[in-house]
């Protein structure tokens, strides 16, 4: 579980990025800008640019997009590789949601993602990387809650998207936060 989880009352800041965007909207993107045109951010930290089970995650995900956008939630894929190789993807899988560059894995990083192998894995992406998924109620920037992490233990380890949006649906249904006009 992230080390933010179960902390209501940490504010945006705590959980702040800005990346480059090479998919739909800015050219660079924060956690920041989502919250003020959304209720949840749905993070997909990926393992690295050559993952096929990460593609098939964006695919599986952009393929059912509308019902994410229907709960006012932003999906954002995050890519531990260099804008150029990023781009690629977005180029092949024309994804409806962020597509952000995290050549430094800092976002991983702010959210613990996981890394197996020791040093080895530290040193490689490819190795060491596994994938996280987290859901992030932002309704009050204030106190930014997060609402689910799944952290993988393999490749293959990845929430269904069916869970994602059990998540927000159930928060949603529990009303909290505030409630936004949109």
């Amino acid at each position: 579980m992230s080390r933010h989880e179960g902390d209501p009352g940490t504010g945006i800041p705590s959980f702040e990025f800005e990346l480059p965007n090479v998919g739909a909207g800015p050219d660079t993107l924060s956690l920041s800008a989502l919250a003020r045109d959304h209720s949840f951010v749905v993070l997909l930290l990926q393992r690295d640019h050559y993952c096929m089970n990460c593609r098939d995650q964006v695919q599986r995900v952009a393929d059912r997009y509308g019902e994410f956008r229907a709960r006012d939630a932003a999906v954002v894929s995050v890519v531990p590789e260099p804008p150029e190789r990023v781009r690629e993807w977005h180029e092949r899988y024309d994804l409806p949601y962020p597509l952000l560059a995290d050549p430094d894995a800092a976002v991983g990083e702010r959210y613990d993602q996981p890394v197996r192998f020791g040093v080895l894995g530290d040193v490689s992406d490819f190795l060491g990387r596994m994938p996280e998924a987290v859901v992030l109620d932002v309704r009050d920037p204030e106190r930014v809650r997060t609402l689910y992490v799944h952290r993988g233990t393999s490749t293959f380890d990845r929430p269904d998207v069916d869970d994602l949006l059990d998540v927000i649906d159930d928060a949603g249904e529990a009303g909290t936060g505030p409630d936004r006009d949109r």
